[in-house]
């Protein structure tokens, strides 16, 4: 299995609006505008596309929430959630 995509989902104060961007390249895939709609029911897993990715997902403060891999089954260990 190769290696997973790096993504961060995080919020830019100049756009007002929350970004998913690909670490390798600083590109940003997609604009919400409120984090919420950018987690919720699948909306992550869509935007990376078949190839998935794993998503470190910040809070305001710029300070890591959590990380979301997809498709879940390239998790690269076990671990909860």
């Amino acid at each position: 299995m190769g290696k997973l995509k790096r993504f961060t989902l995080g919020f830019n104060d100049d756009r007002n609006r929350w970004e998913l961007k690909n670490d390798k390249t600083d590109r940003v895939l997609q604009r919400f505008l409120t984090k919420e709609n950018a987690t919720k029911g699948g909306v992550l897993k869509r935007a990376l596309g078949s190839e998935g990715g794993s998503v470190k997902i910040k809070k305001l403060n710029e300070r890591y929430e959590e990380e979301r891999t997809f498709p879940r089954k390239k998790d690269p260990r076990q671990s909860e959630g």
